[in-house]
């Protein structure tokens, strides 16, 4: 599998996303990333930190250059913690727990954000106001209400399947209600 490739359909989602929905900056976009799947192995069984590298490479600037704040999901073997900035994990009131990820506790994904990033910390639970799923990692629980999902246009990174969504608040009243000043 070429790896560039892989980084390049990793940045195109990131890149629909924000066409998506004008995040400000210090958002948090949540990703969740089985390097297994982008290899064509199964969830959990074919780690590649190889595949992880390309992702974090295509999408990492894309996110700096916009102030979006990175937050990368474990795996399961983790209870799907995150790994963040420790600045991000202050600024949002995160409790830090104690965990280092690695390849099979954690995953590919996790780990090369927590090599990559400058002081990575782990947390339990974010409420982010986008996300990515790559390969199938259920990112949900991460995401504030209410999830918007994003059709994107190209559907993989390399072979796993991706989805993606926004987040925007709830509606709330009833038939007077308005939602914009402008109604």
């Amino acid at each position: 599998m070429e790896m560039r490739r892989v980084s390049e359909q990793a940045r195109m989602a990131v890149q629909e996303i924000l066409n998506a929905k004008q995040l400000q900056p210090g958002s948090v976009l949540v990703v969740g990333c089985s390097s297994s799947e982008i290899v064509g192995g199964t969830i959990g069984k074919n780690s590649s930190m190889q595949a992880a590298q390309a992702v974090y490479e295509g999408i990492a600037p894309l996110l700096a250059q916009q102030g979006i704040c990175l937050a990368a999901q474990c795996c399961e073997h983790l209870n799907r913690a995150l790994i963040v900035e420790k600045a991000v994990a202050e600024r949002l009131g995160l409790e830090e727990v104690c965990v280092v990820p690695h390849p099979h506790a954690g995953g590919s994904w996790a780990t090369t954000c927590w090599k990559n990033f400058e002081h990575p910390v782990a947390v339990e639970e974010i409420r982010a106001q986008a996300g990515l799923d790559i390969g199938g990692t259920l990112i949900g629980m991460h995401l504030k209400r209410v999830a918007v999902p994003v059709k994107l246009t190209g559907r993989k990174v390399g072979e796993a399947h991706v989805t993606a969504a926004y987040t925007r608040p709830k509606l709330i009243g009833g038939e007077r209600a308005r939602y914009t000043e402008e109604d």
